[in-house]
């Protein structure tokens, strides 16, 4: 048994087995949350919480919260009746999320497919597996298919193989992306013998999920570095969350230490109404201030999009703070980092969108008049 296995199969999945690293843990209250919602912490995982209600504990204890009503449903993205068979969705023309376990390394309490991810009764069979790739195999506008779950990297090394060469060989599925925790979570399980098989299966994209600076341990970023030289591109996928990430600070610190590891942060989330995870969401002012906060104060390599998953499967819409202030033909007005104003000369004679006069407080004509490089004085 790799080690990898043991740490995972050393996993606390019980409340009361906190009770000793943790005092004042309500134990019941947590046995009736893990009885809904199940539990799965890895002593890996375990050891970077200092506390329950911190950034790290937040992720993986269970929560009285997750059981309170709210307006939140379980399938918020609609991926059910968007899936023509079992365990794939397909919602956008070229793509496809094929969903190979239901299985993770550790069971994130704002997990958007809560419903099943975990549970007893919503396994992942291996004929399931070969009718999505049978179905991706018949549907040729199919030409990127992203693998995912559940965590992917928790399948043993022969089955994941098995379900790359099956998509490889689909002449029409040009790149095969990978999301996966595991990195985050598990880094043991990034072995070189995974790396060596999974370079086999290029053009091979990966987006790992990081949530808060803490995460990026020396285990992880050996991890992360292991799959980069194995010429995997990374990309990092992180949900705004209430009391983990939802401070343009910490999403600094975040993305530059991923960037230090190779890892081009991708997304930003807003959180999902996922029934059970009501207490995870911020207000989307919380993600625009995020962005604010990033935008010019680092690398753009550090700044990631900000999207909000439509509720009912209409699919990623990003956001962006205003910095089109206003339009009028001729000349637009744009807001910098600094909140500093300049114009901007426009070729496209199209009709101002919208008026400028309802959208800025600021005039373009005549007063105040622009300095030599375009910037109003507010």
């Amino acid at each position: 048994m790799e080690l990898w296995q043991k740490i995972l199969n050393s996993s606390f999945r019980q409340p009361a087995q906190l009770a000793k690293y943790f005092r004042g843990i309500d134990v019941a209250s947590l046995d009736r949350v893990a009885e809904t919602y199940p539990m799965c912490i890895n002593p890996y995982y375990l050891s970077l919480v200092e506390r329950p209600d911190d950034p790290i504990g937040r992720q993986c204890i269970p929560d009285p919260e997750e059981l309170e009503a709210s307006a939140s449903v379980p399938d918020p993205l609609a991926e059910e009746s968007t899936s023509p068979v079992p365990c794939l969705v397909h919602r956008y023309p070229d793509r496809a999320l094929f969903l190979v376990t239901t299985r993770c390394a550790m069971y994130c309490r704002f997990c958007t497919r809560k419903r099943k991810v975990g549970k007893q009764d919503e396994p992942i069979t291996e004929e399931m597996r070969r009718d999505a790739i049978a179905y991706i195999a018949r549907t040729p506008e199919i030409r990127d298919v992203i693998v995912s779950g559940g965590d992917p990297l928790l399948l043993p090394d022969e089955t994941l193989e098995g379900l790359l060469q099956s998509l490889r060989a689909i002449p029409h599925v040009e790149m095969v992306r990978i999301g996966t925790r595991v990195p985050c979570v598990l880094p043991q399980r990034v072995t070189r013998k995974l790396a060596d098989m999974l370079k086999k299966y290029h053009p091979l994209y990966m987006n790992v999920h990081f949530e808060h600076p803490r995460e990026v341990t020396p285990q992880a970023a050996k991890a992360l570095n292991r799959l980069a030289d194995a010429g995997i591109p990374l990309g990092n996928q992180s949900v705004l969350l209430k009391g983990v990430n939802d401070d343009p600070a910490t999403f600094v610190e975040l993305n530059r230490k991923l960037l230090a590891c190779r890892v081009r942060p991708y997304y930003i989330y807003q959180a999902d109404p996922v029934e059970g995870t009501e207490h995870f969401r911020t207000p989307v002012d919380a993600g625009l201030a995020v962005v604010r906060g990033l935008r010019g104060h680092t690398s753009g390599l550090a700044v990631p999009q900000y999207v909000i998953d439509a509720p009912g499967g209409g699919g990623k819409i990003p956001l962006l703070p205003e910095y089109v202030v206003a339009r009028d033909g001729e000349r637009v007005l744009l807001r910098n980092y600094k909140d500093q104003y300049y114009v901007y000369p426009e070729v496209d004679q199209t009709p101002a969108v919208p008026p400028l006069a309802a959208r800025c407080p600021l005039s373009l004509d005549p007063d105040p008049d622009p300095d030599p490089v375009g910037r109003v004085q507010a």
